[in-house]
């Protein structure tokens, strides 16, 4: 049975055949998926700067009746984003492939990275790295009960690339003193996937208000935090497990870390040979025989 398309697919396959209006109006909704078609219809025309006739030829292009069949049709993907693990699980174990969970798993992994890196944005991914190359920006991250190991393991690699990078821990008691330290210009890299938390968000808007970039990495359906970042990359996540796949998201980490070693080379350089030389001082490390 062929899968139903998403209202992100289709805005996205419909992108070439619409009028310049159209595609100003499919653009925004995709930069603010999928928050952008939850309001009125009056909200979504002015700030897509189109007007309300532009939304309803926009939905009749894609199938839909109107307006209203939309937001029925976007309310059912946020519901099924929203599922906990024990329902995740019910609605693909009836219907795997016969064929071996190693094979499942990675052709669902690799077909989440194909369509990650398909639709991250060049540009916004360059803006961000050159963001987080900044030495005159403190770079703080932090994530969500799963995803907060990804933010540390960013957090460990950058304070080997650069200075003033600091990770917000898991615990709520340290949230406040790092927010105290964050200043205009600083960075805030905030990983947030389904299930979305509000910890998460609330500690984004304190960034923003502070004057923070807010770079988010999170999930094709977009966390709410996406309306204070600067810059959103969404990954395709989902995967057959009670769990979703992070695969994605830890190959964005690493080429955001890549990016941002090769902008500031010289200074990482001296920086990784200090550390080597302190890592034979403190003899941290076997030696090969």
């Amino acid at each position: 049975m062929t899968e139903k398309l998403t209202l992100e697919d289709q805005l996205r396959s419909a992108l070439p055949d619409l009028t310049r209006a159209e595609r100003q109006l499919a653009s925004h909704m995709l930069s603010h998926y999928p928050m952008a078609a939850l309001g009125s219809i009056t909200q979504l025309a002015k700030a897509s700067q189109v007007s309300t006739p532009t939304v309803v030829r926009l939905a009749q292009k894609l199938g839909y009746k109107g307006y209203p069949d939309v937001q029925a049709s976007l309310r059912r993907e946020v519901e099924a984003m929203l599922v906990s693990p024990l329902s995740k699980h019910d609605r693909w174990a009836g219907g795997v492939p016969d064929t071996h969970i190693l094979n499942r798993f990675a052709d669902a992994v690799m077909a989440n990275l194909q369509a990650t890196l398909g639709q991250i944005n060049h540009a916004e991914f360059d803006a961000a790295c050159a963001l987080l190359a900044d030495p005159n920006r403190h770079v703080f991250a932090m994530g969500g009960r799963i995803t907060h190991v990804l933010a540390d393991y960013f957090t460990s690699l950058m304070t080997v690339v650069r200075s003033e990078v600091t990770l917000l821990s898991d615990s709520a008691t340290t949230w406040a003193p790092a927010l105290l330290d964050m200043k205009q210009g600083d960075v805030l890299l905030v990983f947030d996937i389904r299930r979305y938390e509000n910890a998460v968000l609330q500690i984004a808007e304190m960034a923003r208000e502070q004057g923070a970039e807010i770079i988010l990495i999170t999930d094709r359906w977009v966390s709410p935090a996406a309306s204070l970042a600067s810059y959103t990359l969404a990954c395709h996540i989902e995967a057959p497990s009670a769990w979703d796949s992070n695969v994605s998201l830890m190959v964005l980490v690493e080429t955001l870390l890549a990016s941002v070693q090769s902008k500031t080379w010289d200074d990482t350089a001296r920086r990784m040979q200090r550390l080597e030389s302190l890592y034979a001082r403190t003899r941290q490390f076997r030696k090969y025989r």
